[in-house]
């Protein structure tokens, strides 16, 4: 890992606990901005040189969405780091724990996943002298609330690192809003706030995102998601199907029998994958329901004789899933339905150019002009109508085209103790 300065607001997050300091009074940190921006790292060490600090032998809690999510973005670039600074670390994978001493201290910090409501129970019953929460504004309140209520140690203190969301969301509202009355540190990131992030990457983030992740995720904002989903997919952004054949070929579907059922054939072209051809049945219009039979007759008709690696199908289709697999003529899978996290996969590989939507496709293009955000909700979730080629098309992503190829860049001094402030 190429080393390189730490910038000014991440300096400060490493070091505003530091006793005799201008923020050493606060009880919480609270670090929102831009993505790459570097705090989910420098916050990390942060946390446990003041956890070294200030105990010994006392229980920590690292929480994420879920423990892998926390492994990968979080555990798997500090733990190296830390090693690198004199630190000791066993991670016990089995008991999601891990023990970290430095000088004559020695605490453990336990993972915790906080992606549902029955979340909260997980951590009920542990005593902790601090909290960790990677991604906050994506876990329940509930749970956070709960992790919260375990810190009954003396000089406890609280750290929170997350993307912006919508401005309606409960962690922005209580906390960012009111840091200054929850005694809370609030420090902004931009991706220029990440020194390890050269010109060119800058520059391919800021292409990578338009419309409200644009917003969220290179500006930083809180912005509520509104107009198209796809603002980007006007007429230009389809194209003809390109000539000279296919190396791999794969089939989306989004299932439906009172609604419509869509279904893209995809063929893989050098580092593209195209959708070149669909079936788009709408029941309201024919003024009948298909049978799951009849969805797998159109599905072999779409498909033509192809070699399909997969089909990525609704995955409460359980029906039509076991239709196909009875039939034994292709590979099934259930694809990945989050559909926020789905849509924003999604337009990064179509404005990437790794997703193309050819003009054979007259369903999708009709919908991608409609297909819109729910403005009167107060989370966000786009409007459940032109909808099918759309979750077809995510499904796809998802499940079929899931490497996203991005870049991640993290930046770390090597040294022993005070390396860091």
């Amino acid at each position: 890992m190429e080393i390189k300065p730490f910038s000014a607001v991440q300096r400060r997050a490493l070091c505003w606990w530091v006793p005799g300091g201008p923020d050493a009074g606060r009880d919480a940190v609270i670090c929102d901005g831009a993505v790459r921006s570097g705090k989910t790292l420098c916050l990390g060490v942060s946390f446990v040189m003041w956890a070294s600090a200030r105990f010994d032998g006392r229980s920590f809690a690292l929480c994420g969405k879920t423990i892998r999510s926390l492994r990968r973005n979080l555990v798997s670039t500090l733990l190296p780091v830390l090693t690198g600074a004199g630190f000791s670390c066993a991670y016990k994978v089995g008991e999601n724990l891990l023990e970290i001493g430095f000088g004559g201290a020695r605490n453990r910090f336990y993972l915790f996943g906080g992606r549902d409501a029955g979340s909260p129970a997980l951590i009920q019953g542990i005593t902790l002298a601090g909290v960790f929460f990677d991604e906050a504004a994506l876990m329940p309140r509930e749970f956070v609330e709960q992790a919260l209520a375990r810190c009954s140690v003396e000089g406890s203190k609280f750290w929170f690192n997350c993307n912006p969301e919508g401005p309606g969301h409960w962690f922005y509202r209580e906390w960012i809003l009111g840091a200054e009355r929850k005694n809370a540190l609030y420090l902004h990131f931009t991706m220029e706030d990440n020194p390890s992030l050269g010109p060119e990457i800058l520059r391919r983030y800021r292409r990578l995102y338009t419309g409200t992740f644009y917003d969220r995720f290179v500006l930083g904002k809180w912005t509520a998601a509104e107009g198209l989903v796809y603002p980007f997919m006007a007429g230009k952004m389809f194209c003809p199907v390109p000539e000279g054949g296919f190396s791999r070929f794969a089939v989306s579907c989004d299932y439906g029998t009172a609604n419509p059922c869509s279904m893209g054939l995809w063929g893989r072209r050098g580092g593209a994958w195209y959708r070149v051809a669909e079936s788009y049945y709408d029941p309201r219009r024919s003024g009948s329901p298909r049978t799951d039979e009849e969805h797998y007759a159109e599905l072999e008709r779409l498909c033509g004789g192809r070699k399909i690696e997969c089909v990525a199908a609704d995955p409460s289709a359980a029906s039509f899933i076991e239709t196909i697999r009875r039939h034994g003529k292709y590979r099934v899978r259930r694809a990945d339905n989050r559909v926020l996290d789905g849509i924003r996969r999604t337009a990064a590989a179509l404005k990437e150019g790794r997703a193309r939507v050819c003009d054979t496709c007259p369903d999708a293009m009709r919908e991608f002009s409609l297909y819109r955000w729910d403005e009167g909700r107060n989370r966000d979730a786009p409007v459940k109508e032109n909808d099918h080629a759309m979750d077809d098309i995510r499904y796809f992503v998802t499940t079929v085209l899931r490497p996203e190829g991005g870049f991640f860049a993290a930046a770390a001094p090597r040294g022993r103790e005070g390396a860091f402030c």
